[in-house]
């Protein structure tokens, strides 16, 4: 489940709940990401090649394969890592968790990412269209992780 609040075209709000795990994270601009009493950090990590980095399939674009496959290959190779959790809500979730240092996704709407990128922003991460742009509230392309590790990915992802 993933719930976000936009007031005035700015994202002020979110909650994502992992309901397999029963694990609620919350955030509010300027008030932290939080799951239960655990504040959210974005991991520190600063090496690409030992980073864990999230993902999700463009199966509503089929014209976007060719890019994400060059893609994939790209972070595979420069990673220890890629994991597909199935929900990008999740997969923010965990980007602000630390447990992901970074995370992408070609073909997103608003609903899928309106609370998962309020927990990044809170937890000291950033989320950006490919881009730059921070307007994360239309369709398309969304970038998220630690400072280094999403200028890091933004310039791969480009490149590939």
């Amino acid at each position: 489940m993933s719930i976000g609040c936009a007031l005035r075209g700015e994202l002020c709000a979110g909650v994502v709940h992992d309901v397999p795990r029963d694990i609620a994270y919350r955030a509010t601009a300027g008030g932290g990401a939080w799951a239960g009493d655990e504040r959210l950090a974005v991991s520190t990590l600063r090496e690409p090649n030992r980073a864990l980095v999230g993902t999700g399939f463009p199966f509503k674009d089929q014209g976007l394969l060719d890019a994400y496959l060059r893609q994939f290959a790209a972070v595979m190779t420069n990673t220890s890592g890629i994991r597909r959790a199935g929900a990008a809500a999740l997969d923010l979730a965990d980007v602000a968790a630390g447990r992901f240092d970074a995370f992408w996704e070609l073909s997103l709407a608003p609903w899928d990412v309106a609370a998962g990128v309020v927990l990044v922003r809170e937890a000291g991460g950033h989320v950006t269209r490919l881009d730059g742009s921070e307007d994360v509230l239309g369709h398309g392309a969304v970038v998220a992780g630690n400072p280094v590790m999403h200028r890091w990915l933004m310039n791969l992802l480009r490149n590939a």
